[in-house]
C-alpha cells in the first residue's frame, strides 16, 4: 500500500481521515470521566477543576454530561467522514455503483464454486453472464475449430486461433465499463480491409503478434477487461472441424457443416490427435461443477469434448456434471432433435459419464414468438422423458425461457438453477 498517494493534493478525503482522528481523541477523553478509565487523567482534571468554577457540588454530573457529549459527537463525526470517504471513492473509483456493494459481491462471488463450462457462441457466454454474479471461480472453455467471418478471415491471413467465441466469453466475464465492452464487440461495417471484423478480434490477433502466443494474448486480453474468471482455448492447435452425413459425404470447416435437410452422423476434428493443454485439464480436475452448453450441438458444444484429453479427464471427474439442452433446433444442425437426441449425439461422440444430469426448459414461449422461430427452421426441444431415463440421464427440468423478444435462456434462472444443484448435490 502507497500511503503518500492518500495524501496527494484533491483525492478529497484528508480531510475526512483528520476528523476521525479528531473523533477518536473525542471518544478517548469522553470516555475517560464517564467510565473511569486512566486513558487521560491530566484532561479529565483539567476539566473538572473549569467546571467546579461554575458549577460547584454540580460538576461531576455535568463532567460526565461533558463526556458523554463528547463520545456521541466522535461517533457521529466518524459516521460521517466514512460517509463521505466512500462517497469520494465512488465519484472517483466506481461512479456507476456502490463501491461497498462491489466489494460486498466481490467477496461473496470469491466464495464461489469452481465450475468449468464447454462451448462457444452466444449460449456459452449468455450462461457466463448469469454464472458470474455468485463466483469468480469460472473457467470457460472454448471452442478454436471456427473458421466462418472475421475469425476465419483473421486464421487463414495471419495464421492464428480464431478468436471470435473467445471474445464473446471474455466480454461476458468482463468487470469493465460498458464502453470496453461495446468496444471489444464493435464491427466494423465501413468498406476496406476492416470491414466485417470486430476490434476485439484484431486486438486478441495483434496480442497473440506481440506476446508470440495465443494463450497469453487471452490471459493479456483478460487483464484489460478485469474479466471474473478464465477463458482457455480447447485446444492451442489449428484444428479443422468436419462431418459425416447420413448419406455418407463428408464436408471440412465448421462454417459448411449446417445444411438444410441433411441430418449429421458424426462430427470430427482433424487432426484427430489434437491435444487440450495442461491449464484445461488442471481445471476440470480441480471444478465442482462442470457444464457442457448450451450452444450449437455438433458445431460448438462437440468440438470441445473431441480434443484429446478432455472427455477422459471429465469422466475422470468427482464433479456434477450437467448438460444444458437448447430451447430450440437449429436448422441445417440438430432439425426435430428431441432432448433425448442432444443428449444420445454427445454420448455416441463421447461415450457414457461426461454428463450425469440433463438441464431442459420445460416452457415453449408465446405463439407469435414461436412463429418468428418456426419461420426460419426452429422448434421447441421436445422432452422425451421415456428415452432420456432409457440412456441412464437424471432430468432436471424448468421454466428457463428469458422473456423478452428471443427464445433463449435466461442467464440469471439459469445459473440460479446450477447453483442450487451445486449446493443439493456436493
Amino acid at each position: 500500500m502507497n500511503l503518500p498517494k492518500w495524501f496527494f493534493p484533491g483525492l478529497g478525503v484528508k480531510r475526512w481521515f483528520l476528523v476521525i482522528i479528531f473523533s477518536f481523541i473525542l471518544i478517548s477523553v469522553g470516555i475517560t470521566p464517564l467510565f473511569g478509565f486512566d486513558l487521560s487523567i491530566y484532561v479529565t482534571n483539567e476539566l473538572l477543576s473549569i467546571l467546579n468554577n461554575f458549577f460547584g457540588e454540580h460538576s461531576d454530573f455535568i463532567l460526565k454530561v461533558t463526556a458523554l457529549f463528547m463520545i456521541l459527537s466522535g461517533i457521529i463525526l466518524t459516521y460521517y467522514s466514512l460517509v463521505k470517504i466512500v462517497a469520494e471513492l465512488n465519484t472517483h473509483i466506481t461512479p456507476h455503483g456502490e463501491i461497498l456493494d462491489l466489494l460486498y459481491e466481490k467477496r461473496r462471488s470469491n466464495k464461489g464454486p469452481e465450475i468449468v463450462a464447454f462451448g462457444g457462441g452466444t449460449g456459452l457466454s449468455n450462461l457466463l453472464r448469469g454464472l458470474k454474479k455468485n463466483s469468480d471461480n469460472l473457467t470457460a472453455v472454448v471452442t478454436v475449430a471456427d473458421d466462418g467471418g472475421s475469425s476465419g478471415r483473421l486464421r487463414d491471413e495471419m495464421g492464428i486461433l480464431p478468436p471470435g467465441d473467445i471474445r464473446n466469453c471474455l466480454v461476458a466475464l468482463a468487470d469493465r465499463e460498458p464502453l470496453m465492452e461495446k468496444l471489444f464487440q464493435h464491427r466494423f461495417e465501413s468498406e476496406g480491409g476492416l470491414e466485417g471484423h470486430s476490434f476485439g478480434n484484431l486486438y486478441i490477433a495483434a496480442m497473440t503478434e506481440v506476446l508470440g502466443d495465443f494463450e497469453e494474448a487471452v490471459r493479456a486480453s483478460s487483464k484489460v477487461l478485469a474479466i471474473r474468471g478464465k477463458v482457455l482455448p480447447a485446444t492451442n492447435e489449428d484444428v479443422k472441424l468436419g462431418a459425416v452425413y447420413h448419406d455418407q459425404e463428408k464436408r471440412m470447416g465448421e462454417s459448411a457443416i449446417p445444411v438444410y435437410d441433411k441430418e449429421i452422423n458424426k462430427v470430427f476434428l482433424y487432426p484427430e490427435n489434437a491435444s487440450t493443454t495442461p491449464e484445461v485439464k488442471r481445471s476440470i480436475h480441480k471444478s465442482d461443477v462442470i457444464i457442457i452448453g448450451p450452444g450449437s450441438l455438433y458445431t460448438s458444444i462437440l468440438p470441445n469434448l473431441l480434443v484429446k484429453g478432455i472427455a477422459d479427464e471429465i469422466k475422470r471427474s468427482n464433479a456434477l456434471k450437467l448438460y444444458v439442452c437448447n430451447v430450440m433446433t437449429q436448422p441445417g444442425e440438430t432439425d426435430n432433435y428431441t432432448a433425448a437426441d442432444h443428449a444420445k449425439a454427445i454420448i455416441d461422440h463421447c461415450g457414457k459419464g461426461v454428463f450425469d444430469y440433463i438441464i431442459v426448459n420445460n416452457q415453449q414461449g408465446t405463439k407469435e414468438l414461436r412463429q418468428k422461430y418456426e419461420a426460419e427452421g426452429a422448434y421447441p426441444v421436445e422432452i422425451d422423458h421415456q428415452r432420456l431415463k432409457e440412456l441412464g440421464v437424471e432430468i432436471v427440468e424448468e421454466d428457463l425461457l428469458k422473456k423478452n423478444s428471443y427464445l433463449r435462456h435466461d442467464p440469471e434462472e439459469l445459473a440460479k438453477l446450477i447453483y442450487k444443484l451445486n449446493k443439493k448435490y456436493n
